[in-house]
């Protein structure tokens, strides 16, 4: 059992760090500079990925998850949203969907539930905020 729970979350480790990758690449020829957290996506003490340009910028908590709804737990919520007052850099949540792309959320988006704060792949959709519309 150990193992199935140790395969699954490697599984979407690999997954969660190609989509990193895809979206550094992404802003990159953009014209982008950008920094990946050391150990992001292992309880990191700051977002996964910062990008800078010409007075923009940005920080991505990056969740490629094939699922109706994305959640971040309650902890990790406050602290992105602590980091963003802390520092004055606009934080989203980039949710890579499958067959649709990367949606923008921004952290104020977020429903908060008893032990997390979620936002449904409906409305992360009808927000329709790409990469095009950062910028």
């Amino acid at each position: 059992m150990e193992q199935a729970i140790s395969g699954v979350f490697l599984l979407r480790y690999a997954k969660g760090a190609r989509g990193e990758r895809e979206l550094i690449s992404m802003f990159c020829e953009k014209g982008f500079s950008v920094i990946r957290a050391a150990g992001s996506g292992v309880s990191s003490l700051c977002p996964d990925i910062l990008v800078f340009r010409k007075g923009l910028q940005y920080a991505f908590e990056c969740k490629a998850w094939d699922s109706g709804s994305l959640s971040i737990e309650k902890e990790k919520f406050e602290f992105l949203k602590k980091w963003e007052e802390n520092t004055g850099i606009t934080t989203f949540i980039a949710w890579r969907i499958s067959r649709v792309g990367w949606r923008f959320i921004y952290l104020s988006e977020l429903e908060e539930n008893p032990r997390s704060y979620t936002v449904t792949m409906k409305k992360a959709l009808a927000m329709d905020r790409g990469l095009d519309k950062l910028f």
